[in-house]
């Protein structure tokens, strides 16, 4: 027998011993483990080329992610086409959401991850409306968004100087005088010029969300998920209610508006309305619709300059808690639980404050890595659709931008309420607003039937 050679042997254990050993030390042990997921987001407003960046780099450092697909909706079959979607088990991996809509949602949505995301970390990214309105009573989170809006005043800039007006209202004070100055009324009794859009429901954008900011400037405890019952104090609502509907009511001092006018936001841009309240993203529906008209937006009329508040309406991402899982040819099958962390995993990749560097968590192995990152996503996105911040570090950023800082101070301030069905309330603000139009109940009377048939929505 030959004699083997004792060099020989050695080089084979130390090979051996590298092959085994350095892969567990390098971070490389997903490797074998080659599954892959594929996502699609739905959503409304936004063009797939807004995420483009964001989605390129995601894939640059998260190895098991496959296609990631965008698909934009318009918004008037968005929330149907959504539900049957998610009905049928075939709807979308991520979807945005209206903040409005969350206590709907609540059973569609999975939570996130508590390793990917928990609440402290939500907590020190996201200002206090977004907190409100996407973490549980446990601490769950149920979504993240990238943009929040609130309310601030648009005010054609040519009308008031016409009037003599210097500057905007701070206070609701101020505004009646500033629109009583820009009014213009027939002895008729046709408005022909109207100093504000208020007063009325149907043809006023948003109306709902000016009454409910109202009632939270009077300092009206609304609903919350720990407590959904509407029980604001009556003498408020009637309070708002009576000073809402002055601007309609031909015998106030303050009338400037009534059902017959035009669409509020096509009134201002016709140049015919000096003030309206109104959220960022008609900025660019005005200048669309009329690129000469002299307007500018400052900060929401306020009741008191030491309590300051706001209303928030925006869209959040959210997770779909059931899908058919498509698996990918020839890669390790996945199951729902795992194409939700991934899924999650993006959501936090988008929309989460980075210190230039991302952990993924393989949901197989258990296994993090860490990798470089070019890009802050969240400031891409706002960069590319001009829009205000929900991360705390951009509103910073954002409240010096000549436009876009009143809105972010708004969010700062602003707030909202939980409601199980965002479109039926609306129709019950609605329907009561314009029964007080016609004369046919006084504001207390408004409010507790209001009361009444919101608590039966929100019981």
């Amino acid at each position: 027998m030959k004699k083997v050679n004792k060099n020989y042997i050695k080089i084979i254990v130390w090979g051996l011993i590298f092959v085994l050993v350095v892969p567990f030390f390098s971070g490389c042990g997903d490797k074998p483990i080659q599954y892959s997921v594929d996502l699609e987001i739905w959503g409304v407003f936004d063009d797939a080329d807004d995420y483009t960046q964001i989605i390129s780099e995601y894939k640059r450092v998260n190895p098991f992610i496959g296609n990631i697909n965008y698909r934009k909706f318009t918004i008037d079959n968005y929330k149907k086409d959504l539900l049957n979607a998610l009905a049928s088990g075939n709807g979308p991996d991520i979807f945005m959401i209206n903040n409005f809509w969350m206590p709907n949602f609540e059973d569609k949505v999975a939570t996130a991850p508590t390793r990917i995301v928990n609440e402290q970390l939500f907590r020190n990214n996201f200002i206090d409306v977004v907190v409100d309105d996407f973490v549980g009573n446990s601490g769950e989170i149920y979504g993240a968004p990238l943009s929040v809006d609130s309310l601030a005043l648009y005010y054609n800039k040519d009308l008031f100087n016409a009037a003599g007006i210097a500057s905007p209202p701070i206070t609701w004070e101020e505004l009646v005088e500033d629109s009583k100055k820009m009014t213009e009324i027939s002895d008729i009794g046709t408005i022909s010029r109207s100093g504000v859009a208020l007063g009325t429901s149907y043809n006023i954008n948003r109306s709902t969300d000016i009454i409910e900011f109202l009632l939270f400037q009077h300092g009206a405890r609304m609903p919350n998920r720990r407590n959904a019952s509407f029980s604001v104090d009556n003498n408020i609502g009637n309070d708002v209610l009576e000073f809402y509907t002055q601007f309609a009511r031909s015998s106030s001092p303050a009338y400037s508006w009534n059902n017959t006018k035009h669409y509020s936001i096509d009134s201002f841009y016709e140049g015919d309305l000096g003030m309206m309240l109104n959220y960022s993203w008609h900025i660019e529906t005005l200048k669309s619709k009329n690129a000469k008209l002299n307007f500018a937006v400052a900060r929401a009329p306020q009741l008191s300059k030491k309590n300051p508040s706001n209303y928030a309406n925006y869209w959040s991402f959210v997770v779909n808690r059931s899908k058919e899982v498509k698996q990918t040819e020839n890669k390790v099958s996945i199951n729902n639980e795992e194409r939700i962390h991934e899924a999650w995993q993006f959501l936090k990749y988008m929309t989460f404050k980075n210190d230039g560097t991302f952990n993924t968590i393989s949901v197989k192995s258990g296994n993090e890595k860490q990798f470089s990152l070019e890009i802050d996503p969240a400031a891409i996105y706002l960069k590319e659709t001009f829009k205000p911040a929900a991360r705390k570090d951009l509103i910073e950023l954002q409240k010096t931008d000549p436009i876009l800082g009143v809105f972010a101070y708004g969010n700062l301030i602003a707030k909202t309420w939980y409601r199980k069905e965002a479109d039926a309330i609306e129709n019950i603000w609605a329907n009561i607003v314009l029964s007080l139009n016609r004369g046919d109940i006084t504001a207390t009377e408004a409010f507790i039937l209001v009361k009444t048939r919101i608590n039966e929505v929100n019981k």
